[in-house]
């Protein structure tokens, strides 16, 4: 080969390397923010595995909670749901966000029916908090004796929310413990009785030691129109009181929401909406959560959204994207979440095979490094708790 021919190939090897690491590193183009790289943190062909969510423990371990459901595609069935009779709260961990267990602990088994997204909080103290919901599949001679109203998926049944809590680092769960049912909120249960409150999202301990939680309600017999509302717990999620209305609109919907407290008190709330194409939406409370501003439009699309307080007191605000190219992105905001319009886009994955994935939940790992976890799949292949790890300076 002619020294010509060989500078060639040298050059064109370094041009597709060069392409192929800026491709896998999208996050490099927003300034201070570098991609470290992606991360499997549980996969299992067998399982169908969503809607985690990550905590850092006191002494540094790493746990992420997630749903775990039998992949039906494996019983040679179309497809896997989003509600299952067996899907279960199960949890792994890691010392470095790299490296995790490969079995994961149970958290929580339903004795009723399946469990959903498991929604961790880490209280100052070290309490762990972990909100969900469920579903009762019933047969049809229980169906046709069901009392009006419900909400059905399939034969799923729901539930309502239910809350477990850890005062030993998630070596024990105690609970369930049921948060009340709140009076926007028109569905019963299996039994007749009102749910009780739920939602997916992020809770958040304010500096004054509340913690604050924004529930979702089905006001109206229309299929998933619900709006959002705030619960406060003044005794680290052992008992919740009603607060007030977050976002309600005629048209629109609001359900997984997530909650943050800014440095100067104000409440932000991370809508997840329904009938505004996708659009990501928020609403702020300057009064402690008694009282919520007009929603309004964040001028993106994505969802959910959870948003976690950088060390130099700045947001990191994370969501799914679940339009081509699929994937899971990102957002750093000021202190007081206010630049929300004019903050540059963070693509931390674009190769999402479809738009069941997303869900992504941040949290910090080192002074440097943020972890963003999610649930993923490639080329539809069995959904999966995947991770991103970043770099992000100042």
């Amino acid at each position: 080969m002619s020294k010509l021919k060989s500078r060639l190939l040298a050059a064109i090897v370094f041009l597709s390397s060069a392409a192929s690491a800026s491709a896998e590193m999208p996050g490099d183009s927003v300034p201070g923010v570098k991609k470290v790289r992606d991360v499997i943190i549980y996969e299992d062909k067998q399982y169908y595995a969503t809607f985690p969510s990550v905590v850092k423990k006191k002494d540094g371990e790493i746990l992420v909670a997630f749903r775990r459901a039998p992949e039906r595609r494996g019983f040679g069935e179309k497809a896997s749901s989003h509600v299952d009779p067996n899907s279960y709260l199960v949890m792994v961990k890691s010392k470095d966000g790299v490296n995790w267990t490969k079995e994961p602990d149970l958290l929580y088994a339903h004795s009723l029916g399946g469990s959903q997204d498991p929604c961790m909080l880490q209280l100052r103290d070290g309490t762990l908090l972990c909100a969900s919901y469920g579903w009762a599949f019933l047969r049809p001679d229980g169906l046709e004796k069901l009392k009006q109203p419900y909400f059905m998926i399939g034969e799923a049944v729901f539930l309502g929310g239910y809350m477990m809590r850890s005062t030993d680092g998630a070596k024990t769960w105690k609970g369930p413990i049921y948060p009340p049912h709140i009076q926007p909120e028109i569905n019963l249960d299996v039994y007749g009785k009102p749910v009780p409150a739920y939602n997916r999202g992020a809770m958040y301990e304010g500096k004054d030691g509340r913690v604050f939680w924004v529930v979702a309600a089905s006001e109206s017999n229309k299929p998933k129109k619900t709006t959002n509302h705030l619960l406060i717990s003044e005794d680290k999620g052992v008992t919740w009181k009603y607060a007030s209305v977050v976002a309600s609109d005629e048209k629109a919907s609001f359900n997984e929401t997530s909650i943050y407290e800014t440095p100067k008190g104000d409440l932000v709330a991370f809508l997840r909406s329904a009938e505004l194409d996708d659009q990501a939406c928020m609403a702020r409370s300057t009064d402690g959560g008694k009282s919520f501003g007009k929603w309004e439009k964040m001028g993106f699309q994505g969802h959910p959204l959870q948003a976690m307080r950088l060390l130099d007191k700045r947001v990191l605000l994370v969501y799914g994207y679940r339009h081509k190219l699929f994937g899971i992105r990102a957002r750093i905001l000021n202190a007081e979440c206010t630049d929300f319009a004019t903050a540059k886009e963070i693509v931390l994955r674009e190769d999402g095979g479809g738009y069941d994935i997303g869900y992504p939940w941040a949290v910090q790992l080192s002074d440097k490094q943020v972890l963003v976890t999610y649930y993923f799949n490639i080329d539809n292949g069995t959904r999966h708790i995947a991770g991103t790890i970043l770099e992000i300076g100042k």
